[in-house]
């Protein structure tokens, strides 16, 4: 699952490989500050998530373009100096498109996912474009040293609904093994078509849209070297609880 090929961002291999730099582990113990600018993560990928240093908000890269998701639900373009503890991006090349002609709510659009999908061990890129009747989002606001860890950001966490909007979920489908790597399940931001306001999806409605799936087979995972990393608590004894907690799923 993990692999450090290199190649260039459009061939066949990278096309089927995730990119991502750090853990939610290491994220969990308030590991806020990472050495990956966005402008080098847009090397490894045109779409994805993740968030920036200090916490400062959500990510979501879409179509190669940055989106910096701030805490009061704006969005703008992130600039490529800026960086980031944790993303995960991937060149989204679309294996399997399912029309939503019906209402659903999320764990509705997840089932039919789920059984759309050929193999749930391996990680899935997710897009969702269309008309929402609702969706709920936080976005985190930026902390101070010392970082608390990630529990106590999200219990003050800041959550917006938006209604009757259009735009795109973006994010991935994660195998239960990569507990503490990654957000195993679905993990998913939005942003909506204006690009001005998004967030961490909390829980969505669908009126109508299509969803298009990736499929990736490897893993690149940058792990960082900073002193903080080095000598964070990355115990997996609570982990998935605490993954829980801050995800809202």
């Amino acid at each position: 699952m993990l692999s450090h090929h290199h190649g260039a961002p459009h061939s066949q291999h990278a096309a089927a490989e995730v990119y991502q730099t750090s853990t939610m582990a290491a994220l969990l113990d308030g590991i806020y500050d990472g050495e990956v600018s966005v402008g080098e993560l847009l090397d490894h990928g045109d779409f994805g998530l993740g968030t920036f240093n200090h916490l400062d908000g959500e990510m979501v890269v879409l179509g190669g373009v940055c989106h910096h998701l701030r805490a009061d639900g704006s969005a703008r373009v992130a600039a490529t100096d800026e960086h980031t503890p944790f993303a995960a991006v991937t060149w989204f090349q679309p294996e399997q498109t399912l029309p939503m002609t019906e209402p659903a709510e999320r764990a509705e659009v997840e089932a039919r996912i789920d059984a759309a999908i050929k193999t749930g061990n391996l990680i899935q890129a997710i897009r969702i474009t269309g008309m929402f009747s609702r969706v709920l989002t936080r976005t985190v606001m930026a902390q101070t040293p010392p970082y608390p860890p990630l529990t106590e950001v999200t219990a003050d966490q800041q959550v917006n609904e938006l209604r009757d909007v259009t735009g795109t979920l973006a994010g991935f489908r994660t195998p239960d093994y990569e507990q503490g790597i990654s957000v195993p399940g679905y993990h998913l931001h939005f942003i909506d078509e204006s690009r001005t306001h998004g967030g961490h999806v909390l829980d969505f409605e669908i009126k109508q849209g299509t969803a298009t799936i990736a499929t990736s087979s490897e893993l690149h995972l940058s792990l960082p070297r900073s002193p903080a990393f080095l000598t964070a608590n990355m115990s997996m004894a609570s982990i998935a609880e605490q993954i829980h907690q801050t995800e809202g799923g």
